[in-house]
C-alpha cells in the first residue's frame, strides 16, 4: 500500500472529528480500506490526466485544446489536496458512521429535485445522474458483501441497530466523499463528469476486495462468523438461528418472496422502475390490488411453465423472410392473459397474474415501443427484432438481471445486433448482404430453437461477434485504404492549388517572354508541386518559389551596380537550379539543352537591356467590382442563421453515423470516416469503407439546417430503451 496516501495519513487525522473512540474491531479495516482507497484514487487520477492529454490532443479547435490543458493543470496542481480530503472524510465516516437510511432518504430527496429541471441547473443534473447511476451500479453488484458488512457493523456500533443500520463503506458515502473532495476543482461539468467516470472504473468498481476484507477481519474477530441472508432487500438476520428461521419461511412461500440477495441485486433496475409504476397508479387514484378467494395467483416457475405454450412468432413459422413487412406489434398483456384464461387449475381457481409480474410485462412492451419507434435503428434490422419480443418476455420472466446486467447473454445480442445494422440503408440489396443473412438466420434460430435456456442467446452472440470481427476486418482495411486515398487526392489538390496560384500572381504582374512563360507553367510548376507535397519531410518548397522570384527578378532591367554585381551571383544558381530540378521531374529531355539556351539568352539580353519587361496591363474595372461583389454575396461560414447547426458539426467525431436525405426522398447511411482540416473536408464512407460523400463544414451545417442530415445514436439499444422508460415514467410521477 502506498504509505504516503494511506498509512502516514491515518497517524495524522486517526482521532480527528469525533469524540468517540473508533472500536477496536474497526480499526484494523479503517487502516486498511483509507490505504486501499488511496491506492485506487492514485490511479483514477492517472487515468483522468491520460483521458484529458487524449481529448486535448484530438482537439478541433485551439480553445478546445486549452480547455482540456488547463483541466490537466487544475486537476495536477490540486490532486493531492482532493486525495488528503477524500481519505480524511472516508476515516471520519469510520470514527462517526452515518445511518444509511437517513442518508437513502436524502439521495431519494436529491433525485426528486433532479426530476425538476426548475429547480436543478443541467450541470447538477448530469453530475445527480452519474452519481446515482455508480451508486446503483455498485449497490446491486456487491450486495451480499455490503449486506453482511452492514450487519457486522451495526452490530459493533453502539446506537446502531437493524432499523438504523450503519457502513462506512456504503458506496453512497463513498461517493458523496469524492464530490465533496472534488468541489475545489475549478472545471467544468464535461471534466467533472470524466473524474467521476474514472472514480467509478478504478475505485467504485474494485470496492470488492476492500469489503471482502472489511468482512473477513470482522469475522476472525467473532463477530457474526455464521452470517446468513435470505428475503427482500432489507432484511438482516444478525444470527444464525434467526437466519435459518427466515430461511425455512421463506421456503415456504412463493418462489417471488424468496430471492437470493444476488437476484435482488441484479433486479435494481426493475425494482426501480416497479417502484415508478406503482407511483403511477397511485397518482391515478388506482387502489393497491386485492384479491378474492376464487383466485390464485400465479408467480414464479408456474407462470414460466404456462408461457412455454407460448408460440415464439404469432405469425407463420415458416416465413423466409422475416424482415419483409412492417414492425410486429403485440398486446404482451393480452397475450399472457388468454394463456392465463384457457390455463385449466385442479384446485377450480382462476389463475392471476401478480402486480409485480404485470408490471414485468408491460416493461417488456414500453422497451419494444421505443425500439419499433426509434428513427437509429435502420427499417430492416428493426422489423426483425420486433419479431423477437416474446422470446425477450420468457427472457425476462426467467431472468429479472436482463434489465440490470449489461453483460446478460440476450441484453448483448440485441445490442449487439442494432449497433452492427445501423449503417444499413433501405436501399441496399438484403439478398446479397452477408450482415442482413446473419441477423436474419440469428433471429429465425432463437424463433425456431428457443426453450427457455439463454444458453442459446450466448451461443449465438459469440457466433455473432466472431462474424463481425471478421467482417470489420475487412472494411476496416477498405476504410484505411480510402482515408489515405482521400487524404492523398485532397492534399494532391491543394498542392496543384497552390502552385497554380503562386505562378499565376507573379507570372501576371509581368509580360514574360515566351520561353521563360513556358519553363514555369510546364515545367517548373511540376516540381513546384512534388516539392510541396514532400515540404513535411524535405522543405523545399520556399526553395521552390524562390527560384520563380529569382527568375523574375533577374528578367528584370538592372542599372545599379550593386544590383548588376548581384545578377551575377545569382543566375549562375539559378540555371544550375532550374536544370536539376527539371530533370527530376522528367523534363522533355531533347528539349532541355534548347530550353536552357534560350534561357540563357533571355537573362542574357535582359542584362543588356535599359528595358524588355513591361508591366502586365491591370483587369478591367468592371472584373474587380464584380468579384468584390461576388465576395460580398457569398455567405459566411459563421452566419447566425447556421451557426448552431456549425456547433453540432464540429460535435461530430470519427466513427459517427449520419443519415442523409435527398431531394427525391430517397436516404443513405454513412460513417464519418475523415475530418481533413486542411481542406475543411469530411469524409464519409459505408458499412464496407467505400466512400460515398464528402463535404465541407458549411455544407453539412445546411444540409442539417433543411432537415436533409440527422446524426445516429449509436449508444447500446437496451440502455436507451431502459433510459427513456424510466425518463417517460419519472415525468408521468413527478
Amino acid at each position: 500500500m502506498n504509505k504516503q496516501s494511506g498509512i502516514h495519513y491515518l497517524r495524522e487525522h486517526r482521532e480527528a472529528g469525533s469524540s468517540e473512540p473508533v472500536p477496536v474491531e474497526v480499526t484494523r479495516i479503517r487502516d486498511t480500506v483509507v490505504a486501499g482507497l488511496g491506492d485506487l484514487l492514485q490511479g483514477a487520477f492517472d487515468a483522468v490526466d491520460d483521458s484529458l492529454f487524449e481529448l486535448a490532443n484530438n482537439a478541433r479547435s485551439n480553445n478546445e485544446q486549452n480547455r482540456y490543458f488547463e483541466a490537466m493543470r487544475e486537476i495536477r496542481i490540486k490532486r493531492k489536496g482532493v486525495e488528503r480530503h477524500f481519505q480524511n472524510t472516508v476515516a471520519q465516516f469510520f470514527a462517526n458512521p452515518p445511518h444509511t437510511i437517513q442518508l437513502h432518504e436524502d439521495t431519494l430527496g436529491r433525485q426528486a429535485n433532479a426530476d425538476n429541471l426548475a429547480l436543478v441547473g443541467n450541470d447538477d443534473l448530469e453530475e445527480q445522474v452519474a452519481l446515482n447511476a455508480m451508486i446503483t451500479k455498485a449497490k446491486a453488484h456487491f450486495q451480499g458483501p455490503l449486506i453482511q458488512l452492514q450487519t457486522r457493523f451495526s452490530h459493533v456500533y453502539d446506537g446502531a441497530s437493524d432499523e438504523s443500520p450503519v457502513n462506512p463503506m456504503a458506496p453512497e458515502h463513498l461517493c458523496s466523499a469524492f464530490t465533496e473532495a472534488i468541489q475545489a476543482l475549478e472545471i467544468q461539468i464535461r471534466e467533472r463528469l470524466i473524474l467521476l467516470k474514472q472514480f467509478d472504473r478504478y475505485v467504485v468498481s474494485n470496492l470488492g476486495m476492500l469489503l471482502d476484507e472489511a468482512n473477513r477481519i470482522l469475522v476472525q474477530a467473532g463477530i457474526i462468523p455464521n452470517f446468513r441472508y435470505h428475503g427482500k432487500t432489507g432484511q438482516q438476520h444478525s444470527s444464525p438461528t434467526e437466519s435459518q428461521a427466515s430461511s425455512e419461511s421463506a421456503d415456504n412461500g412463493a418462489s417471488h418472496d424468496s430471492q437470493s440477495s444476488d437476484d435482488q441485486g441484479s433486479n435494481a433496475v426493475f425494482e426501480q422502475i416497479h417502484q415508478l409504476l406503482a407511483r403511477q397508479r397511485a397518482n391515478a387514484g388506482i387502489p393497491s390490488r386485492q384479491y378474492s378467494s376464487d383466485i390464485r395467483v400465479v408467480g414464479g416457475n408456474e407462470l414460466i411453465s404456462l408461457l412455454a405454450a407460448l408460440p415464439l412468432n404469432t405469425q407463420a413459422d415458416s416465413q423466409l423472410n422475416l424482415s419483409e413487412g412492417d414492425p410486429l406489434t403485440i398486446d404482451l398483456l393480452s397475450v399472457v392473459q388468454q394463456i392465463l384464461a384457457q390455463a385449466k387449475t385442479n384446485d377450480g381457481k382462476k389463475p392471476a397474474l401478480e402486480e409485480m409480474d404485470e408490471d414485468l410485462i408491460n416493461l417488456v412492451s414500453m422497451l419494444f415501443e421505443f425500439i419499433l419507434d426509434d428513427y437509429n435503428l435502420s427499417a430492416p434490422v428493426q422489423v426483425l427484432i420486433s419479431r423477437l419480443q416474446i422470446p425477450i418476455l420468457k427472457v425476462v420472466i426467467k431472468d429479472k438481471s436482463f434489465f440490470s446486467k449489461t453483460t446478460h447473454p440476450a441484453r448483448k445480442l440485441l445490442n449487439g445486433l442494432a449497433r452492427a445494422g445501423i449503417g444499413w440503408s433501405n436501399s441496399d440489396e438484403k439478398a446479397r448482404d452477408k450482415l442482413y443473412e446473419k441477423i436474419h438466420s440469428i433471429v429465425q434460430r432463437i424463433l425456431c430453437e428457443f426453450d427457455g435456456d439463454i444458453a442459446l442467446f450466448e451461443t449465438l452472440n459469440e457466433e455473432f461477434e466472431e462474424f463481425l470481427a471478421r467482417e470489420n476486418r475487412k472494411s476496416s482495411l477498405v476504410e484505411q485504404r480510402t482515408r489515405e486515398s482521400e487524404r492523398g487526392r485532397i492534399k494532391s489538390q491543394k498542392a496543384q492549388e497552390m502552385v497554380d496560384r503562386v505562378i499565376k500572381e507573379r507570372v501576371a504582374r509581368y509580360r514574360l517572354p515566351e520561353s521563360v512563360h513556358t519553363i514555369l507553367i510546364n515545367g517548373w510548376s511540376r516540381f513546384m508541386f512534388l516539392a510541396y507535397l514532400r515540404d513535411d519531410v524535405e522543405h523545399r518548397w520556399q526553395e521552390s518559389v524562390k527560384v520563380v522570384d529569382d527568375l523574375i527578378w533577374c528578367l528584370h532591367p538592372h542599372q545599379e551596380d550593386i544590383e548588376r554585381d548581384q545578377w551575377v551571383r545569382v543566375v549562375p544558381g539559378l540555371l544550375k537550379s532550374l536544370r536539376a530540378g527539371l530533370e527530376e521531374v522528367s523534363y522533355n529531355a531533347t528539349k532541355l539543352d534548347d530550353t536552357m539556351s534560350l534561357l540563357k539568352h533571355e537573362l542574357a539580353e535582359a542584362f543588356r537591356a535599359s528595358s524588355n519587361m513591361e508591366a502586365a496591363e491591370a483587369p478591367p474595372a468592371h472584373e474587380e467590382t464584380l468579384s468584390e461583389t461576388k465576395n460580398q454575396t457569398e455567405p459566411q461560414p459563421e452566419d447566425a442563421v447556421i451557426a448552431e447547426f456549425m456547433a453540432q458539426i464540429d460535435m461530430l467525431e470519427i466513427g459517427h453515423w449520419v443519415e442523409f436525405r435527398l431531394v427525391n426522398g430517397a436516404s443513405f447511411r454513412c460513417k464519418l470516416s475523415a475530418i481533413i482540416d486542411e481542406a475543411d473536408c469530411f469524409v464519409f464512407v459505408n458499412r464496407m469503407g467505400l466512400k460515398v460523400i464528402e463535404k465541407t463544414r458549411t455544407d453539412l451545417a445546411h444540409e442539417m439546417r433543411r432537415g436533409r442530415m440527422t446524426r445516429l445514436e449509436q449508444g447500446a439499444l437496451i440502455d436507451r430503451a431502459l433510459d427513456a422508460v424510466v425518463g417517460s415514467l419519472r415525468s408521468k410521477t413527478a
